[in-house]
């Protein structure tokens, strides 16, 4: 197996894993730090703590799941770097929105959704990244981004909310 000889530190058969990932790992660093040289210093970084540490993996999900975590973790880790401020916000400040079912007009492109989103502040990508991407929940995403769990449900609805609003702009605009 793959993963055993990578254990014994034969570097074809890390090279065989990092061909087999990095374009994947690539996408999900820049889906973060949405800067495609930052990303791919993480990806690169990811692979490298990985191969260090693959000891650690006990093959209780895939290890791209596993490799998945790692970058992610890295990505966020970068943004720290760069002195991200995440704003807590009190619970008087919060108010709760109605999240009703949301629906994109199907005129509307995959790209298009994908360069909404990364037009967006970062701790509204972020947080919808982590939400809508990755699955993970509030509980996840407050302790990932050292923010608390109404500060990210918040994040999350004035995200797709100005999402949103920036895809019927868009859309308005193309038709006419």
């Amino acid at each position: 197996m793959i993963i055993n000889q990578c254990r014994d530190n034969n570097a074809k058969a890390q090279m065989q894993l990092y061909n087999l990932y990095c374009k994947a790992m690539f996408v999900v660093a820049n889906r973060y730090v949405n800067d495609s040289f930052l990303a791919e210093d993480i990806m690169q970084e990811s692979f490298i703590k990985a191969f260090k540490s693959i000891d650690r993996y006990k093959n209780e999900v895939p290890f791209g799941a596993w490799l998945k975590r790692i970058v992610i973790n890295q990505s966020i880790d970068a943004l720290k770097k760069k002195k991200l401020e995440l704003i807590s916000m009190n619970e008087e400040t919060l108010r709760v929105v109605d999240d009703e079912d949301w629906k994109v007009d199907e005129s509307i492109t995959v790209d298009e959704v994908k360069s909404a989103i990364n037009d967006l502040k970062e701790k509204y990508r972020l947080v919808l990244s982590l939400y809508l991407f990755e699955g993970y929940d509030h509980d996840e995403i407050s302790q990932i981004l050292g923010i608390t769990s109404n500060t990210s449900r918040t994040h999350l609805l004035r995200g797709k909310r100005i999402l949103k609003e920036k895809l019927k702009s868009n859309s308005y605009a193309a038709r006419y």
